[in-house]
């Protein structure tokens, strides 16, 4: 009998590989002219966790998930036998909490999750990108999650999953409906002091499974959203004939998403994108693996079954290839690992449709 990890065995996740300390500050945003697609009759809200370049790394660890939040995702994935609450929801990281932010203007990654998973699963590459002089607004699509904390106690499970379970999944209402959350927390954070440290005119996106979908939604419905990657994410949108008006995106993902694969809506994306484009499969993913669900599932003792790479190496492989397409597009650093195939990472396959 497997016996679950407890809190004596830490989860800790990769330290980031750049030269600055990172923090992390929590917001809550109520867009109160949206009404949640959800909850009819209550104004959209939003959870986002803020990483940037701090002073010194001096403070208080960042908590990954409250117990509430890692119970419920414990819950949802089934893994109870592995590990319990106490010790998903003390996972390591490296940022922070409230860490006075290094002076100056950065460019701004928003990132957003996989449908019924947490914002803070995508806490490896939001710190890796943070280190590296970005400011990141990682996002939570309230009802979208297994669970996620709000203010005054409350834990918003995901109600769509409920929705979703009585019809037909509407993916490309939620992916679009993402993109106006983009749009909101980009309108929030051009206020206050989180405009003295973002510069507006270097943003990008990052999103994971629906969130790649999303990511090319906020791009077709806001120009503020300069380049775009989807990680391993059907596109549930279609991108308009003209493209996106020559904007970058890179295309992240299993090699089950090769060209002539299953999921046609990346060979129709790829025909469409009329910029700077790469289309690039990771040999040894699966659909997990752009997120920290490796780390912990490695350190946990869960089976992976389908992601033969050790979880060091994924991180590896994803942060440096979403790092330099955000480094190069948005800082305007070329970036050599772009232009095709190393012998220093052989599973990355770059696609020629």
């Amino acid at each position: 009998m497997v016996t679950a990890v407890t809190a004596a065995a830490l989860i800790v996740l990769p330290a980031p590989t750049g030269d600055l300390p990172v923090g992390r500050e929590v917001l809550h945003l109520t867009d109160r002219g949206r009404e949640d697609p959800w909850v009819p009759g209550t104004a959209r809200e939003l959870m986002v966790s803020m990483y940037y370049p701090a002073k010194t790394s001096a403070g208080r660890p960042a908590r990954y998930l409250t117990p509430v939040e890692a119970q419920l995702f414990i819950d949802d994935r089934g893994v109870g036998e592995y590990v319990d609450a106490a010790t998903l929801s003390g996972t390591r990281s490296s940022a922070r909490e409230s860490a006075p932010p290094r002076a100056g203007r950065y460019p701004l990654v928003v990132l957003s999750p996989g449908f019924t998973l947490h914002r803070h699963t995508q806490t490896h590459l939001a710190e890796e990108l943070a280190s590296n002089g970005f400011v990141v607004a990682s996002i939570d699509h309230a009802y979208e999650s297994s669970g996620t904390a709000f203010p005054g106690g409350r834990t918003l499970e995901c109600t769509a999953c409920e929705v979703l379970e009585e019809g037909e999944i509407p993916f490309p209402a939620v992916s679009r409906n993402r993109g106006r959350d983009v749009s909101f927390v980009l309108d929030e954070l051009a206020k206050g002091r989180w405009a003295r440290l973002i510069d507006r005119t270097r943003i990008g996106m990052a999103g994971h499974s629906i969130g790649g979908s999303g990511t090319a939604s906020a791009m077709m419905a806001d120009p503020r959203v300069r380049a775009g990657v989807n990680m391993d994410g059907t596109f549930f949108e279609p991108l308009p004939e003209t493209g996106l008006n020559g904007r970058p995106f890179l295309m992240l993902g299993t090699t089950e998403h090769a060209p002539g694969g299953r999921d046609t809506s990346w060979d129709t994306t790829w025909a469409r994108l009329d910029g700077w484009k790469r289309w690039l499969s990771v040999t040894g993913t699966g659909h997990l693996s752009f997120c920290d669900t490796p780390v912990i599932a490695e350190q946990a003792g869960i089976p992976s079954g389908v992601t033969p790479l050790p979880a060091d190496r994924t991180v590896h492989l994803v942060r440096e290839y979403v790092t330099a397409f955000f480094d190069q597009h948005l800082r305007g650093h070329h970036q050599a690992v772009l232009d095709g195939p190393t012998p220093a990472n052989p599973e990355v396959l770059f696609q020629q449709p």
